[in-house]
């Protein structure tokens, strides 16, 4: 391998396995890397055709092999073992004809800063799949159809920490010529550079056009040598079946076109076939990069450097009070079902009244349809002079709509946010409709912190940086609660300037989750939620997730019951209250829900709780 990338020469990579496997018959439902050990003469074959049709590169049937994937299957714990076999079978299928290169994907996970994966993780399930194809004798490591440039990073870093084989590094892009993170072809290259991988390319996603474009990008970024392997075109239904309709000789001849473009490493991704690597292989064999290539050490992009945030108490009066250490009190309210603005003005007039800090306004609860959040929160900041916190939910939009939207709420003087991931959409009325989750709420706390410092999550410069004073949800109740520590840690590590928890109604579980967050200092706001009688207080126990109600509070609310609505809502009150005294030193403040927009109930709580607002 490390012949080929010295010789100056063009050298042609096999094409797709996966499609393949398909025509022969194998489901989409079946762990195709399992392959390797239940049926691996059908492997074997493959690779022996694209040697015949005149690959000089075979990847390994890996690319799903690593442990996160195979969990899905039960295979985990098979990872090493899947990864040597599929390496043992490429070689015996070369005959020593070919080099064999290891092939290692994404993980299927979002890795920091975009999810909850650390680095330092998402590196060691690469490391057991690098281990597995090392026992196998590959000659190099192939990563292929990453998006992101941290996770690639922490493949690449696997694979050095455990040997100095070549590494090709590809990356997949959209139509758009650039990643689902935005990056573009430029910024790949100069990317991949400078962490020192010996070939840079790109795969899958996009017919030869597309990628010819972004290739040429590339050849004016970077001196390391280029790889490319497109797609057979972008896959067509026909009678309920993917094809692929790039016909041998089209992606031959963008084959040429590429290595003119100074690819040095060509083949093909999904729907390609051995025939497709024949005609790229006798259109490109004699042929020799001609194009003279340069490493620009500076790309030109928009301002990429990021600027100091505003502080947190010029943001906002709610930032203000959070960064002096002075209690703050939040009610939550439902926005409407319909579009009638005095249905959020007056609960927003009532609070201001009785000097509550702010109105947090849902956005899109249990997947059910309500006027907007952030419209919402204009209406009342505009109408009513009430700081709003706007919950803001990853689940219905893309992160090109979700940085649009702040953006534009940051332009009209929004300043609170409470970032969340979304509930997902079987808990709401409407089971058909699609859930986007680009990013979660930990991915979605480190935009607002880039918009905070003028940057978008590709590094281009918004111009100012936005003020938002961005909040983060917290469950002291979860069941997993190692899992909610490191998630708490990673938003805290994102930006957050402060957490809400969920409604507490056991305050030793709050005393515990803080026994284990204390070295990350944030203010810590409780969750309140009143209940107005026994079927309130059922439905968050059984219907909201996240919410933890433990028995004998339901029981106490069961017995109110029996007395009737008022004496129930009584209880309901008397508990909130009792939840607020248990915790009030543990915290810097109370989030209420006003349950159906009962505010009158939350304002009773603060009341009956001892608990002062601005009045």
């Amino acid at each position: 391998m490390k012949s080929m990338i010295e010789d100056g020469l063009v050298h042609i990579f096999d094409g797709a396995m996966g499609s393949v496997l398909y025509t022969r018959g194998v489901f989409v439902n079946i762990c195709f890397d399992e392959l390797n050990l239940s049926n691996p003469e059908i492997v074997r074959r493959i690779h022996q055709e694209y040697v015949s049709a005149g690959s000089e590169i075979l990847e390994t049937n890996t690319f799903g092999a690593n442990p996160v994937k195979l969990s899905s299957h039960s295979l985990g714990d098979r990872t090493e073992e899947i990864n040597e076999k599929a390496a043992r079978l490429a070689r015996d299928a070369g005959a020593g004809q070919v080099a064999v290169v290891g092939a290692i994907g994404p993980l299927g996970i979002r890795i920091e800063p975009w999810g909850p994966t650390a680095r330092a993780e998402a590196t060691a399930f690469f490391e057991r799949q690098v281990n597995g194809l090392l026992a196998g004798g590959v000659d190099g490591f192939i990563l292929e159809t990453f998006a992101d440039l941290n996770e690639i990073d922490c493949a690449f870093t696997a694979v050095r920490k455990l040997g100095d084989l070549p590494v090709i590094a590809q990356m997949t892009l959209g139509q758009n010529g650039k990643t689902v993170y935005g990056h573009t072809a430029s910024q790949i290259a100069q990317e991949l550079t400078s962490i020192g991988v010996d070939i840079i390319g790109l795969n899958c996603s996009v017919g030869p056009a597309v990628m010819l474009d972004a290739i040429e990008d590339m050849a004016d970024t970077t001196s390391v040598p280029l790889s490319a392997q497109p797609n057979a075109g972008l896959p067509r239904t026909v009678r309920d079946r993917k094809i692929y309709m790039a016909t041998p000789e089209y992606m031959a001849q963008y084959a040429r076109r590429m290595v003119d473009a100074g690819v040095r490493f060509v083949g093909g991704c999904c729907g390609t076939t051995p025939d497709h690597i024949k005609q790229i292989r006798d259109s490109v064999r004699s042929d020799q990069p001609n194009r003279v290539m340069v490493r620009v050490t500076d790309v030109d992009r928009e301002g990429s450097a990021t600027l100091d945030p505003v502080p947190l108490e010029a943001c906002s009066a709610w930032g203000r009070k959070l960064s002096r250490g002075e209690p703050v009190v939040s009610v939550e309210v439902l926005p409407p079902r319909g579009w009638d603005r005095n249905a959020i003005v007056e609960p927003a007039h009532e609070l201001k009244d009785a000097g509550v800090d702010s109105l947090a306004i849902v956005d899109g609860p249990r997947s059910r349809s309500r006027m907007g959040a952030l419209s919402a929160a204009v209406i009342v900041e505009q109408e009513v002079g009430i700081e709003a916190i706007v919950h803001y939910t990853c689940r219905d939009r893309n992160m090109l709509g979700m940085i649009s939207d702040l953006l534009g709420a940051a332009a009209v003087g929004i300043r609170n946010l409470l970032v969340v991931s979304g509930d997902p959409s079987v808990h709401g009325p409407y089971p058909d409709m699609t859930e986007v989750f680009d990013i979660d709420s930990i991915g979605l706390t480190n935009v607002v912190t880039g918009l905070n410092q003028g940057v978008d999550p590709a590094g281009n410069s918004i111009g100012d940086p936005t003020k938002f004073v961005q909040g983060v949800v917290a469950n002291p109740g979860a069941l997993d609660l190692e899992r909610e520590v490191t998630r708490f840690r990673y938003k805290v590590e994102a930006g957050a300037s402060f957490v809400v928890t969920q409604p507490i109604f056991n305050p030793e579980s709050l005393e515990r989750f803080l026994d284990k967050i204390h070295q990350w200092k944030i203010p810590v706001v409780a969750g309140i939620w009143p209940f107005l009688n026994l079927r309130n207080a059922e439905f968050l126990a059984n219907e909201v997730p996240g919410a933890t109600v433990p028995e004998q509070i339901i029981d106490r609310m069961r017995k109110a019951q029996i007395s009737g609505d008022e004496e129930a809502l009584n209880e309901g009150i008397e508990i909130a209250a009792e939840m607020i005294d248990a915790v009030r030193p543990l915290v810097q403040g109370f989030h209420l829900s006003a349950p159906s927009r009962r505010v009158d109930v939350a304002l009773r709580v603060l009341h009956e709780a001892g608990v002062s607002t601005n009045t």
